[in-house]
């Protein structure tokens, strides 16, 4: 149930839980609050008032965030972030490839909401997310070598997660600034 409380948009949803929790959206749009079935809606208000100032400093936050940037973008910074993403990545394929002892094939760059590259071992494919034209240098580097490690193992378990670790040692502090 969508609802409004104190001047901000409010997602209710009713579960089987013990506790009232909330979460921003990502993209700052609104806040999601998890509530059970036995709890009113004027208790839900209260809590959702009752934390009003946090919630306001998140939901700025998360609105100024590149993911909120990427919901209101632009066919022309669509193409300017394609652009950007398209000169780096076979730069970067280019200096990872002897490295690593791997061949990528063709490179495709699009507009995805859920991930940052993928990968078919099969075909060498490797598709890279235009937005991460919005992050630091150091995160597109950290997709590149990760897809490329899809070359030589195709899941997440410890090998890959070795391999990461012997190319890429700083991965997981890269990987971070993407979440």
């Amino acid at each position: 149930m969508d609802c409004v409380f104190a001047g901000i948009p409010v997602r209710v949803v009713r579960k089987r839980v013990k506790n009232t929790s909330l979460r921003i959206a990502r993209d700052g749009s609104r806040v999601d609050v998890s509530a059970p079935a036995c709890v009113p809606l004027s208790d839900i208000e209260a809590f959702v008032v009752q934390k009003h100032a946090w919630i306001e400093r998140r939901l700025a936050e998360a609105a100024a965030s590149p993911v909120a940037r990427a919901e209101r973008a632009t066919p022309d910074e669509l193409a300017e972030w394609r652009d950007v993403v398209s000169a780096c990545v076979p730069v970067l394929v280019e200096a990872w490839e002897p490295v690593m002892g791997v061949k990528a094939g063709r490179l495709d760059y699009r507009n995805m909401k859920s991930r940052w590259g993928s990968c078919q071992p099969s075909t060498g494919r490797i598709c890279i997310n235009i937005r991460l034209a919005l992050y630091p240098p150091e995160c597109l580097e950290y997709v590149v070598v990760h897809e490329l490690c899809h070359l030589l193992v195709p899941g997440h378990g410890e090998p890959f997660r070795r391999l990461m670790d012997r190319y890429m040692p700083d991965w997981k502090v890269r990987r971070d600034k993407l979440r």
